[in-house]
């Protein structure tokens, strides 16, 4: 277990570096990819079980509901179209549709709530969140950049909260449980940012309370509930019913969104672990264990693989020097520029030397091109290390990391059985020992017979 812990803590610290080193730049983040909705986004509202409503709700756009009857949308007082496809009200400045009005309108609707369902799955699978769990699921009174954000209990929205990015950019929030958001509470949008651009993913309730006012795309599993007042830029995309009450709903143009600085493609990079052996002097034999742990800072920007290689040499005696080789390669389409490495253990003691490999001999990392650095240390310890690999393009900034373990095991016997350590007599202080014994005796053997 306290293997388990300190091997917790340390994979914890290097991402948490991670983030850190990746904040400055996420002005720069244009989020995940947008979220389809397909054709359920004809529609400010979209329910399987109903739609109901009291007071004098306005709602700009479309609303249907499938795959039950017309008889589930209360409130709206319709009109049924001399075409039996669509109704009308006066609380809808567009069309109502349901699923027992005259084809196509049942095929039309039963592939929009499909549409939603498939939304819905794909903005609950998105991977790699920007937080997990931010403000255990209090997020009043915060500014969010683009991106992806998850939580696995209720989400609370108790005072404003602010969405700061470009027209393109996209955000992606999942909720496990419900999301409340307090009365007269605003989502406020700035930057440039857009409601069509945001889901909110909900398999728990949605509650917008009295005169709040929302922006986003709603993808809820269970039920979208508007208190009175409250106003929604975006649609409200429930699995089972919509409950209004005197709101006002408007629905959002959405846009792709904007195209990286740099055009580059993120692998996925996968944990490795190598693991060399060292004959020192038979039988002592030194293992060294490495394992890697590489990441571009984020989707779409430049990229830099690190690969951290060391190869410990040792003597009898305890300690030994241990040499580290970065391998630093370019994946992406652009070449990098200002390349760098540091290693929190050697760097402050000899500094890196490197690097080598510049094939075209113009100072920049080119595409697919191997950099290689190198470092020196001695070392007596255990050590747990990161290193980090550095560059530029477009004006934008990758980080690599790679984490590295050391574990030496020093020449000892099995066990001595004498203090203060049973386990640290080397063989080579017996062995000298030994002879040493052996020739006192034959000497004073030797002048006794004389």
């Amino acid at each position: 277990m306290k293997k388990f812990n300190t091997n917790s803590i340390v994979i914890t610290s290097v991402f948490a570096l991670l983030l850190a080193l990746s904040g400055p730049l996420a002005v720069f983040a244009a989020g995940p990819a947008s979220v389809n909705l397909g054709s359920a986004g004809n529609f400010s509202v979209l329910a399987k079980s109903g739609i109901s409503t009291t007071g004098t709700t306005a709602i700009t756009g479309n609303i249907g509901v499938s795959p039950i009857a017309a008889t589930a949308i209360t409130g709206f007082g319709l009109t049924m179209d001399s075409s039996n496809t669509f109704s009308t009200s006066a609380k809808v400045a567009g069309k109502v549709y349901a699923a027992d009005y005259t084809p196509p309108t049942p095929a039309t609707m039963t592939t929009a709530v499909s549409d939603m369902q498939t939304a819905y799955v794909d903005a609950a699978g998105r991977t790699t969140p920007t937080a997990v769990g931010l403000g255990a699921g209090t997020i009043g009174g915060l500014t969010l950049a683009p991106g992806l954000y998850k939580w696995g209990t209720d989400v609370t929205i108790p005072t404003d909260l602010t969405l700061s990015g470009s027209a393109g950019d996209v955000w992606i929030f999942q909720i496990a449980g419900n999301l409340n958001v307090s009365s007269g509470v605003h989502i406020v949008l700035t930057g440039g940012a857009q409601a069509g651009n945001v889901f909110w993913q909900v398999a728990g309730q949605t509650t917008l309370g009295t005169t709040a006012v929302f922006n986003g795309n709603i993808l809820d599993q269970t039920a979208i509930v508007m208190n009175t007042g409250a106003t929604l830029n975006g649609r409200a995309l429930a699995q089972t019913a919509v409950t209004l009450d005197a709101n006002n709903v408007s629905t959002p143009s959405l846009s792709a969104p904007a195209p990286a600085p740099a055009p580059v493609v993120a692998p996925v990079v996968t944990p490795t672990t190598t693991t060399t052996t060292t004959v020192v002097t038979t039988p002592v034999t030194t293992t060294t264990t490495v394992t890697p742990i590489a990441a571009s800072a984020v989707i779409a920007r430049p990229l830099i693989n690190l690969v951290k290689n060391p190869s410990a040499f040792f003597l009898l005696a305890p300690g030994g020097m241990v040499t580290y080789t970065y391998i630093v390669t370019n994946p992406g389409t652009v070449a990098l520029s200002n390349v760098s490495v540091f290693d929190n253990e050697c760097s402050p003691v000899s500094g890196i030397s490197g690097p080598s490999g510049d094939v075209n001999n113009n100072g920049m990392l080119d595409v697919s091109e191997t950099w290689t650095y190198s470092c020196q240390m001695n070392l007596t310890r255990t050590l747990t290390n990161t290193a980090t690999a550095k560059g530029q393009a477009n004006g934008l900034t990758a980080f690599a990391f790679a984490l590295a373990t050391v574990t030496v095991d020093s020449p000892s016997l099995p066990n001595t059985g004498f203090p203060p350590e049973v386990n640290s007599t080397p063989w080579s202080l017996i062995i000298v020992a030994g002879v040493f014994a052996v020739l006192s005796l034959y000497v004073t053997r030797k002048r006794g017979a004389m």
